[in-house]
This record gives structure tokens, sequence and C-alpha cells, in this order.
């Protein structure tokens, strides 16, 4: 028998988060899962819902709250897994241009669920734990606290780069600058995934970040020009793709942010998020000698969608296992990272992130 699992999610529709994830899990886009989505609630439903017809499909119940999908089928038989996805759906947003997912709330109940009735089993949740850092904080103790494996963050820190590169190089890296797209925060995130999945190889792992610090539209130029930041490494990464060959953004992307994030360490990691110019996330990376490399993250560009094959099998893999693709503490400094950055292209000044401490070894 395949281990059950149930779905929260604020919307349901097509291409959405819960789409190309809880689809493929029902058995979806050509996916073969190996375990059994039992239970759904989905907070909104609008004209483009899918989730009705594709639960009538399965034999999937709709259930009416969080509580009533996570203890669906207990005592006798309980679920294994849940799958929490907090994006996309009619939801307001803040002055920092954070949009105000329900994610702390879905996170409150479905422990409060499982305290309940008797249930510890492995959660992912999807992106970043909140748009709030005392929020993140308290999602991750709650979950260390009980000791229930769980996985957070997105697609992208699992595809495959292009070029293919030794990974031992990131070891002696210095300089890190990823070169992302899409909205600052909801694609801004991932880009700070990719900054963080590599930077937490060099040596001596993750120790920490002092401060972020946000730049925006001219400013970011006017940075540049003074040398603050490496315009050459973000010119090698553009250069991966070959429609951007010999254009410069600065000329051509109309909201450009620059988040800068200083390591404890002295290491620099660099966002540039390049709406409307660039499509997709690539980076280069420097050591002390000045060698680099450069590559971008292999995603899907057209429906299905493949990087979220990766992501629903890594899903599947800690349901079957209890085992998360990486330690909890990533995704805590990712949500810290894009607030953070969120917040000082608010107040327009850098932040201090000592009070927000992660340090971590990714191997363990």
């Amino acid at each position: 028998m395949k281990k059950r699992v149930a779905a929260i999610i604020t919307q349901y529709k097509l291409n959405s988060h819960a789409d190309v994830i809880v689809s493929r899990l029902l058995g979806e886009l050509g996916y073969e899962p190996q375990v059994e989505v039992v239970a759904m609630y989905v907070e909104q439903f609008t004209d483009r819902d899918l989730s009705r017809d594709l639960a009538a499909k399965h034999g999937v119940a709709i259930c009416t709250t969080i509580e009533e999908a996570v203890a669906w089928g207990a005592p006798e038989q309980t679920i294994d897994g849940i799958v929490i996805i907090g994006e996309h759906g009619d939801y307001p947003w803040n002055e920092k241009q954070q949009h105000l997912y329900p994610r702390l709330r879905f996170m409150r109940e479905t422990l409060a669920a499982m305290d309940r009735h008797g249930i510890r089993v492995p959660i992912f949740l999807d992106k970043h734990f909140s748009y709030d850092n005392e929020d993140a904080r308290w999602i991750y103790e709650e979950v260390r606290t009980r000791g229930i494996p769980c996985m957070a963050g997105s697609s992208i820190p699992y595809t495959d780069y292009v070029p293919h590169f030794d990974r031992s190089f990131l070891q002696g890296g210095r300089t890190f600058f990823v070169v992302s797209h899409g909205g600052h925060e909801s694609y801004g995130f991932h880009g700070m995934e990719v900054l963080q999945v590599l930077a937490e190889h060099r040596h001596g792992a993750e120790t920490g970040v002092a401060s972020v610090h946000s730049l925006a539209g001219d400013a970011m130029w006017q940075a540049m020009d003074r040398a603050e930041w490496p315009e050459a490494l973000m010119m090698q990464a553009l250069a991966l793709e070959p429609e951007l060959s010999g254009r410069h953004p600065r000329n051509e992307c109309p909201d450009p942010a620059l988040f800068v994030v200083t390591y404890k360490d002295g290491t620099k990691g660099y966002v540039a998020q390049l709406h409307k110019f660039a499509t997709r996330w690539s980076f280069a990376v420097q050591d002390q000698t000045d060698a680099s490399i450069a590559a971008y993250c292999n995603t899907g560009r057209e429906r299905p969608y493949s990087h979220f094959t990766k992501l629903t099998q890594l899903i599947e893999e800690m349901v079957l296992y209890g085992t998360p693709p990486c330690p909890i503490e990533r995704n805590l400094l990712t949500t810290y990272l894009i607030n953070t950055a969120m917040e000082s292209l608010y107040v327009g000044s850098p932040l201090s992130l000592e009070a927000w401490s992660v340090a971590y070894d990714p191997k363990k």
C-alpha cells in the first residue's frame, strides 16, 4: 500500500505550484507517483480551479478545514505526509512589496491538528517559511521541537547546472554572483536559494550572514560605476544567454534591483533582479585567485516544467524515508535573506542579520 498524503493549498489552477506539484502526486503530467494523495484542503476556489475535477477523478476527498485533511482516516489509518503549498491566490501585499501568503497560519493549524490527533509525519512547505522573520523562526523551532522531518524551498536548488563544472571549485569561492529575474520577492527568493546552495559549499561550511543591502534602479548602476559590485561577474553570467550577448541591463531593464549579501567570513554574495531582461537563473563564482566559473540552472520553460519532477521526487522520498534533501537551516536562512532584502529595499539602507544567525553544515 502506498504512503498517504494530505495537501493543504491556497489555490489550485493551471500552472500554479499546486498544479505542478500536487498534480504530479496525483499521477498527472506524465508522472508516476510513489505516494497517494487522499485528502486536500483548498482555501480559494476560482473559475479556473482544477482541484475539484482532479479530486473526483482520483478519488481524493476535498476537506473543508485543514484539520479535516490532516486527520483524514485517523485514528484507524493516519496520513504519512503533508504537502503545504501557500503560493498563488488572492492575498494582500504589504508596503515592502511582500505577498502575504498564509504559510504561518497553515503551519499553525497543521501542527495543532497533528498534536490533537497524535500524528508525526514529514511536512513539505513550498518556498520560504514566511514573509516575517519572527514567524519563520517559530515554524523552524516548532518542527524541530516535535522532531518532524521538514523540507521547504523550491525546485530551483535541485536543477542541473549547464555547463557542468567541478563542484570542488565552490570550496574556494569568495564572490558569488547570481542573475535572477521576475518579481523581487517571488523570484528573488529563488535567486537567494541559488546563491546559498553555491555559497554553502565554501570551506568551513555555513557560518552565517552579517548583513543584507538592497539597491534599486539608478542607485544600483551608480554603485556599479563606483566599482562597489562586480559588473564583470554579472556580464559573465548573462553571457550564458545567447540572446543577451553584447547587451547590458542598465539600458534595458525597467526595474532592476541588487541584493548584496555579506557573510560573516567575508564572502560576498550578489543577486541581481533583472526583470524583463534575464530569463533564467545563472551565476558566476570567483575564487581567491580570481579564477571563475559560470553556469545556469537548467529549468523547463514550458509545461509540464520538468524541474518540478525532481522536486516532487524529493518530496516523496522524504515521505517514504523521513529524510529531507537538505538541512532545514538552509531553508530558514534563505527565508531570512529574502525577507531582509525586501525590508532593505523598503528602508533604503543595509540591514544587519546578526540577530538572525544561522550556521549549518550542508553535508549533515
